[in-house]
């Protein structure tokens, strides 16, 4: 069932992914989101394994569109303040992780039917307010020469905050005129973008194993049994409260300290050394079992979901932020793919008959690798979504040219300003 989901969101996130690049973010945030819902509810009227599975694998499809609403908030978000904003809906992740169990708790006893109808209604309400406020980006509107209707999206955002958009926008400002040649998955293994793809592919494979993997670590030092039985007991789901408790209070720390630092020291020193951090937890806390007492590996256990948190967000932020407009959601619904592939890869790792000191030499070294994949990828901390390198730039040297599209504050002086501006 686990991989049905598993080989279902593979194919989604490189199909919605795609479709966001070349039909819109909108369109392909609300197919997802009309997936996962209408799949959820069909699911509690499965009646027999084969269409269990089928509902099921068209749920993970839809979920594999779940980078595309984070890329369309990042588009319209400005460089000072894009990174603490986009870590602050991951607050939500561990809100949906705690909810999860919770409502399990409460209704597997009684119907899993009932249990899967209710966890599909998070997602139905997110569809429907999508539906009646989230407007097209207005960055790949321009990509794609739809000039007009993006001007009009900004109008509509600056009357949404309360501003008069004819005060805010002069009359000589420009939208910039750099649309976007037709691009396709090929491009993300050109030349040019070839070296940033493998180490983003790198970076996310490597987070996935140690993310996933460090949860299922938790549980194992924890609650031995938990970690290889199944996940009902005499009929009753089998939950093990403790590591959850650890893991979603871990992360709301981990999130609070990252979105202090995301803008001020940024993406990348933040990643190396949250993974890297995140690892010597890990390994301490294989290395404390039988010989630490309990409140030892308590406080390594929720250190090591801290920072493995912290990484794993600025990751998010960070793939986002690199891609151009015209493949932001190919890209990174491809670098998700990888993540989805190292998230399988996981259990294997933690969850078979490796002694816990074998599996804490292991995650060290993931995470120690996954530090040096990041530590290769370009700063964004400051510059503008977009293109990030120059066109004959075929090396990846970052570059600071000009973006397709940019956020300004309205300065007086451009009212009698002769040249036009440009946003």
């Amino acid at each position: 069932m686990t991989s049905c989901v598993f080989a279902g969101s593979l194919v989604g996130t490189l199909a919605l992914g795609y479709f966001g690049d070349h039909y819109g973010r909108r369109p392909a945030f609300l197919i997802a989101s009309g997936i996962i819902s209408v799949f959820g509810v069909l699911t509690a009227f499965a009646t027999g394994y084969a269409s269990l599975l089928a509902v099921r694998f068209m749920v993970g499809f839809g979920v594999g569109g779940v980078t595309v609403p984070f890329d369309i908030y990042a588009e319209f978000l400005p460089p000072s303040h894009r990174g603490t904003h986009l870590l602050v809906i991951e607050y939500f992740w561990t809100a949906g992780s705690i909810m999860a169990p919770l409502i399990a708790y409460l209704t597997l006893n009684t119907s899993w039917r009932l249990f899967v109808v209710l966890s599909a209604v998070p997602c139905i309400i997110s569809g429907l307010l999508g539906a009646y406020l989230v407007p097209e980006s207005p960055r790949w509107l321009i990509s794609v020469g739809r000039d007009k209707e993006a001007m009009e999206v900004v109008r509509f955002a600056i009357t949404t905050n309360g501003q008069d958009p004819d005060q805010v926008l002069d009359e000589k400002i420009q939208l910039k005129d750099e649309h976007a040649e037709s691009s396709n998955f090929g491009d993300l293994l050109s030349r040019k973008w070839r070296k940033i793809t493998l180490f983003l592919w790198l970076t996310w494979m490597g987070y996935a194993i140690g993310y996933y993997g460090s949860i299922l670590a938790v549980t194992r030092v924890f609650d031995p049994d938990a970690a290889e039985d199944a996940e009902f007991h005499e009929g009753s789901p089998n939950f093990d409260y403790k590591a959850i408790f650890i893991s979603a209070s871990a992360e709301i720390f981990g999130l609070f300290i990252v979105i202090q630092t995301v803008d001020s020291i940024g993406r990348i020193p933040s990643q190396v050394a949250s993974y890297i951090i995140a690892g010597i937890f890990m390994f301490a806390l294989a290395m404390s079992v039988g010989t630490a007492n309990n409140t030892v590996l308590t406080i390594l256990a929720f250190l090591c979901r801290a920072f493995e948190m912290m990484g794993a967000c600025v990751t998010w932020v960070t793939t986002a932020e690199i891609l151009p407009t015209e493949i932001r959601t190919t890209g990174h619904a491809a670098s998700n793919a990888m993540g989805r592939t190292g998230a399988f890869i996981s259990p294997y790792l933690v969850r078979t008959n490796n002694p816990i000191k074998i599996v804490g030499c292991i995650m060290l070294v993931v995470h120690l690798m996954t530090a040096l994949s990041a530590f290769h990828l370009p700063e964004s901390k400051g510059h503008e979504m977009g293109h990030m390198f120059d066109d004959d730039d075929e090396t990846g040297e970052q570059d600071i040219n000009e973006m397709a599209f940019r956020y300004k504050e309205a300065e007086p002086q451009l009212k009698t300003d002769s040249s036009p501006s440009v946003v």
